[in-house]
């Protein structure tokens, strides 16, 4: 049976029991209340701050192209050639100023592919080493030694291309202009071979400058293909390399193009190594590997003591300009191909 309510003088129930309960009940779920409120304010303070950091990285992305806009207008505006067709670059008389990008960009897709297709393979060949035929703990180690080609500068990848790659493949780059030459891009440059300064050379130290990057995405991606997938493939009699070109590799396949795609946004705006080796500036160069000039970044780079004049300064922001769309398309298209990966 449940106790009567109590009745107060004036005929009412007398609340004070349920009072006392609910002060009671109350008293022991405060620590764990205060606690629940602790953690909603922290998690919401905690969001508010990953929204303003989000905030504040697409302000300054914003701000960089704004300010690269306004000062790139009124020099191009001056050009008294095509910027976009034109291979001339002379800026040194402000009534007359012609300024193209169509060498800079030649030379600059051409080192970045190059590289491109020298370090992809080998970085392939060396995450799926590492995941599938190295014990785990040595894994980490060999990956680590991999990862720490990132640490070293780019002056120091530029001066070792120079003095000790470019003598070293030179006969290699002869013999290729002597028995490929009917290929426009092993045609003979405007520059001598023998000098190692070439496309060729800045190719592969741009290739080595990025494996790393690529090495470190694909590994990661191989590492999430599902190994009853891979007990499947070996349990239907596959051998170690069927099983892994029909199940290990197709997995990671996006994530590998992700990385290729973030190296090519590094190699595109490489400047001090490029500009070691590529030292040998030409005028209107072929489609050639055996040739040399300057890529966006070491152009804008080299040019650098003559930003005090503002139209000058304005024609280099133009070229700055361009490499920038470039790269972040770039960088759109990996981020894009990574998420349809995940999102698949």
């Amino acid at each position: 049976m449940q106790p009567e309510p109590r009745v107060d003088d004036d005929g009412g129930e007398d609340d004070r029991g349920g009072i006392e309960r609910d002060l009671t009940a109350g008293a022991g779920a405060t620590p764990a209340l205060a606690r629940r409120r602790s953690g909603l304010s922290g998690e919401s303070a905690f969001k508010w701050l990953t929204y303003a950091a989000g905030i504040l990285l697409i302000v300054v992305i914003a701000g960089i192209f704004t300010t690269l806009v306004v000062q790139a207008v009124p020099s191009t505006a001056k050009d008294h050639t095509n910027f976009l067709t034109s291979s001339e670059w002379n800026t040194s008389d402000p009534h007359d100023m012609r300024f193209g990008i169509l060498e800079l960009l030649k030379i600059t897709v051409m080192a970045s592919v190059m590289a491109l297709i020298v370090a992809v393979p080998v970085a392939v060949g060396i995450a799926t080493f590492l995941v599938q035929y190295v014990p785990p703990r040595l894994s980490r180690v060999l990956g680590a030694v991999v990862d720490l080609l990132a640490a070293v500068p780019s002056i120091i990848f530029g001066l070792w291309g120079i003095l000790v790659l470019a003598p070293w493949m030179v006969p290699f780059q002869q013999w290729l202009n002597t028995h490929l030459s009917w290929i426009f891009l092993f045609k003979t440059g405007n520059v001598e071979i023998a000098l190692g300064s070439t496309v060729f050379t800045a190719g592969v130290v741009l290739a080595i400058m990025i494996l790393p990057i690529i090495t470190s995405i694909s590994r990661e991606a191989l590492r999430q293909a599902p190994v009853a997938h891979q007990e499947a493939a070996l349990a239907l009699g596959a051998t170690k390399w069927e099983m892994i070109r029909l199940t290990v590799l197709p997995y990671g396949r996006s994530g590998i193009v992700a990385g290729a795609m973030l190296a090519l946004g590094r190699a595109l705006g490489e400047t001090i190594a490029v500009l070691i080796i590529l030292n040998a500036a030409t005028k209107d160069s072929i489609w050639s590997l055996f040739d040399s000039g300057y890529t966006f970044a070491s152009k804008i780079a080299s040019a650098a003591t003559e930003f005090s004049d503002p139209d000058t300064r304005g024609a280099y922001i133009a070229a700055g300009l361009v490499l920038f769309l470039l790269t972040f398309v770039v960088n759109a298209v990996a981020r894009w191909i990574g998420g349809g990966r995940v999102n698949g």
